[in-house]
């Protein structure tokens, strides 16, 4: 027997394919909010003007990271999903949702905070 890990073909049985569908809608979804993040880091990177590198890095980097940890976690609650859907087992309610939620309430208010610093030197 070999190493490899059987296909997700192979596990279990065929779901209705409206739940397979619908599991790699919410995955596209993922990824175009990823690269949403991605696009909009690479923006404040270009376009805001700060009086310091380093702040428009600290606006800048943390979306960007975020899509690419989002783009990458994606992949896996699709596959976990569709593992389960396939074996009859619940869903894990584990994952970007409540993760995404959190770092852009961070990123809010950094962002926030920023904005009335940089309004107060003026």
């Amino acid at each position: 027997m070999s190493g490899r890990r059987a296909s997700l073909r192979d596990v279990g049985t065929e779901p209705d394919p409206r739940f397979t569908f619908a599991n790699e809608r919410t995955f596209l979804a993922w990824n175009r909010t990823a690269l949403a993040l991605i696009g909009a880091g690479l923006a404040a990177a270009r376009l805001l003007e700060f009086d310091s590198r380093f702040v428009r890095l600290l606006v800048a980097l943390p979306p960007i990271v975020l899509g690419g940890v989002l783009a990458a976690t994606s992949y896996g609650r699709w596959h976990r999903n569709e593992r389960a859907m396939r074996l009859g087992e619940p869903l894990a309610h584990v994952g970007p949702p409540r993760e995404l939620a959190a770092v852009m309430t961070v990123i809010a208010v950094l962002l926030g905070v920023l904005l009335l610093v940089g309004a107060l030197d003026r």
